[in-house]
């Protein structure tokens, strides 16, 4: 069995961890940046970036891999497709096991493995997942100017979503599943007062189709078998996020009721030594800019605790 030891290992290689590796790999710790698919996280899924600061807008994939190549310039080491199979958090030398043949020990731990918007599960979604289909308003709103799109979900984020993407879209459908909304009466109400939007409630997304981008959707209604079809440029869809956290859950690390990390304003959990940064943690707003500044953080503290 191969075995390491480094001042610092970073599990995930998106926005947060890649940030963290830069910080701490500048600040002359010996740096592992482990990833179970492919370095960029969920910036590799954003087919443009138009909103990162002092960035011209570009590909998600091409950020991520900017990201990455400077992170391996200050010296990090990243291993991609990785499957952690034991982890020892709770002790002053961390000890990860990797792909059942590796073991690395370091003192310090980063937590930055991401999360995921739920998702429909139904044909064409993985396909065109990008390509029409976006879970991020924020992210993608403005490539929709004077498109027609539809919303799915019927909890706040998807009410409110919904509303904010009429400053783009000529016409929102909000496709929900019951006949009534989960979200606030406010945001209720200001989604029902906007002209640009539309119901279809008892309803479910069969089917995405289109060939390079989305095209149209096929849907049921629920309550009377019926379905239909309709022309689309794009769909947002807000049914939900999963913090990619499963991997914690016999490690002492505290997660909420959401299976989101808990952390302090450092970024530490209720471990010492082991720091959670981005999307996996408990926060409100998630784009590629917070989790960079989570990353920061979570170096800088990690830095702190390296030289103490």
């Amino acid at each position: 069995m191969k075995k390491k030891t480094y001042d610092a290992i970073i599990i995930g290689a998106g926005a947060a961890g890649l940030t963290a590796g830069i910080y701490l790999s500048r600040g002359k710790a010996s740096v592992l940046i482990l990833d179970t698919a492919i370095p960029g996280g969920q910036m590799i899924l954003t087919h443009q970036v138009a909103n990162y600061p002092g960035v011209p807008s570009t590909s998600g994939y091409a950020l991520s891999q900017t990201m990455k190549e400077q992170a391996v310039s200050f010296g990090c080491e990243v291993e991609s497709n990785v499957s952690i199979s034991n982890m020892i958090l709770d002790a002053d030398h961390k000890q990860i096991e990797v792909n059942n043949d590796s073991v690395y020990t370091s003192k310090v731990v980063i937590i930055a493995s991401g999360g995921r918007s739920r998702m429909l599960q139904v044909a064409g979604e993985n396909e065109l997942k990008g390509r029409g289909i976006s879970y991020c308003a924020t992210c993608d709103g403005d490539f929709f100017q004077d498109k027609e799109i539809a919303v799915v979900g019927g909890g706040n984020s998807a009410l409110e979503e919904a509303v904010s993407l009429t400053r783009y879209a000529c016409k929102v459908t909000i496709i929900h599943e019951f006949d009534h909304f989960q979200a606030f009466d406010h945001a209720v109400e200001a989604a029902k007062a906007n002209d640009k939007i539309n119901f279809i409630m008892d309803t479910h997304i069969t089917s995405f189709k289109g060939k390079d981008s989305l095209e149209s959707i096929e849907y049921k209604n629920l309550k009377t078998g019926e379905t239909q079809s309709m022309a689309l440029d794009g769909c947002f869809v807000f049914i939900g996020y999963q913090p990619n956290t499963e991997f914690l859950k016999r490690t002492g690390v505290e997660l909420n009721s959401r299976d989101e990390i808990m952390t302090d304003e450092d970024l530490q959990t209720n471990i010492p030594g082991v720091l959670a940064a981005g999307d996996c943690r408990m926060k409100k707003v998630r784009q590629i800019t917070t989790a960079v500044a989570d990353g920061t953080i979570s170096g800088m503290k990690a830095l702190e605790i390296i030289h103490r």
